[in-house]
């Protein structure tokens, strides 16, 4: 008989993730701090629709530490994202939650590994544990997004 944590386990396993892959011209060290450092983030993070000047984030970088991303679209609408961080191995990985402030009931989980290739990066993110598949086809339209820039910025 399963208990209530194999069954909880087992329904986070079958929920919808998706992979992306990105090959960037910069070694992992720049990638990496492009990622953790919050005034370096907040040059590529978030959609084209981002109202200028209007993005803010504050990391703490240590497992168990949080990280918050807030900007206004072009729109005035507000959004945050948010989580925790889970793992981290300086220059190689990033394991965080991930939460919209508007549904954080909806709580999933992103890795970020990096592996140097040749003079760049071959960066692959993994978000899992989706609410739906409309929510992650929405996250795979944004992670695509922000991934060019984010290879524009490291550049």
């Amino acid at each position: 008989m399963a208990t209530q944590s194999t069954a909880a386990n087992r329904d986070l396993t079958s929920r919808p993730s998706l992979t992306l892959k990105r090959r960037i011209n910069a070694r992992c060290e720049k990638v990496y701090a492009a990622w953790t450092d919050p005034q370096k983030i907040v040059h590529w993070f978030g959609p084209s629709t981002v109202r200028k000047g209007s993005l803010q984030a504050e990391i703490d970088l240590r497992v168990g530490g949080r990280f918050r991303i807030s900007f206004y679209g072009e729109d005035g609408e507000y959004f945050q994202v948010g989580g925790v961080y889970r793992e981290i191995v300086p220059n190689a990985r990033l394991v965080f939650s991930w939460a919209w402030h508007s549904t954080p009931e909806r709580e999933s989980q992103v890795t970020v590994a990096l592996l140097p290739e040749g003079g760049g990066t071959l960066l692959t993110l993994h978000h899992e544990q989706f609410f739906d598949e409309a929510a992650r086809d929405g996250h795979a339209r944004g992670w695509t997004e922000l991934l060019e820039k984010l290879e524009k910025y490291s550049a």
